[in-house]
């Protein structure tokens, strides 16, 4: 390997007790690094959540293994937490070079499907989605190019077998329990290994920042409650350490978890707040008042689709009302209790 092909020094910290290795992949957007895990087993060494493929993160990682000592034929697993390509990209790249499986969990892939799939229509769908709630034109325009920008982030895709929810799964040296959710990502998986109190938790809590839970068209329909609940099944277990796909490992799990739910119910307070004070607002409009109005186009989708899932929440609570007018534009409005 020469010079050229080889990274930056990485960002490599071995924690001995929990027997894995954080190796932080740098992304252009503001979460600024993905965090990857690599545990080593008897049996070779698993990589979790490698990060998506760009000529930076290949060497990234072409650095990271030397400095690990490891090559692709000791690599016997590639498990991924979720679909999103700053987990799921290089997975395929991995797969090719060492021929190890690919595991996520069979909802997982199907996401991954609509969204990065060979018949994958979302750079139209969600286009006409966003369009139907009050995007104005100029904002929609950016999206089909925004969205197929993700392509090579996850070429070539991987062939996917499956994780059992719930059913015991070696990773390493250890057997950890699979803990399916969802809301940021459909089939979410975290890894607890309850001996020790790590929980591999990916996006499901992250330690500073609330993680994104979206309305995509033809997924999930009701995404905050699916979140919501998986919150509080995950506040059940007993983490002493978790290790997130982003920012830093954290032991505050519990008040973590409470914080996201207080944080989610004042969200959609505030929401009912500006229904009641305007009358009606379409899901862009609360959006904007909600996030601002300066967002690029990748921060505006996460943004639009978190205000479509707070929007759907009130719904399937009964405290707001969408209302579709003559030309195909959505309204939501407070919902007025019946007359007694």
């Amino acid at each position: 390997m020469n010079q050229e092909e080889k990274g930056s020094s990485p960002d490599i910290h071995y924690i001995e007790e929990h027997q894995l290795s954080q190796v932080k992949i740098a992304l252009s957007n503001p979460l600024r690094w993905v965090n990857s895990y690599v545990l080593r087993g008897d049996d070779g060494v698993t990589v979790i959540d490698p990060g998506p493929r760009t000529a930076s993160s290949e060497r990234e990682w072409l650095a990271a293994m030397e400095q690990l000592e490891m090559d692709f034929s000791d690599i016997v697993s590639i498990v991924l937490t979720h679909h999103h390509p700053d987990h799921y990209g290089l997975a395929g790249w991995f797969q090719e070079r060492s021929g190890a499986k690919v595991w996520m969990s069979e909802r997982a892939h199907r996401e991954a499907k609509l969204m990065w799939g060979a018949d994958s229509s979302m750079d139209r769908a969600l286009p006409a989605f966003f369009r139907q709630h009050g995007m104005p034109g100029t904002k929609l325009a950016l999206l089909p190019e925004h969205l197929n920008g993700f392509f090579p982030q996850v070429t070539p895709q991987p062939e996917i077998t499956f994780i059992g929810e719930d059913l015991p799964f070696r990773m390493g040296n250890r057997i950890w329990l699979p803990v399916q959710t969802a809301g940021h990502a459909p089939g979410h998986l975290s890894f607890f290994h309850a001996d020790s109190g790590v929980l591999l938790c990916g996006d499901a809590v992250l330690p500073q920042i609330s993680p994104n839970v979206s309305l995509v068209p033809g997924s999930d329909a009701e995404p905050l409650a699916l979140f919501l609940a998986g919150l509080r099944r995950l506040r059940e277990l007993h983490v002493r350490t978790a290790y997130p796909g982003h920012r830093h490992p954290f032991t505050h799990f519990r008040e973590r978890i409470d914080a996201l739910l207080l944080h989610h119910e004042e969200r959609l307070t505030t929401i009912v707040g500006m229904l009641s004070a305007a009358g009606r607002l379409t899901a862009f409009e609360v959006c904007t008042a909600l996030f601002g109005d300066k967002l690029g186009i990748h921060q505006l989708r996460f943004a639009m689709c978190e205000a479509l899932a707070h929007l759907a929440e009130l719904a399937r609570r009964g405290e707001a009302a969408m209302i579709e007018t003559g030309d195909g534009t959505c309204y939501f409005s407070v919902r007025k209790p019946p007359h007694s």
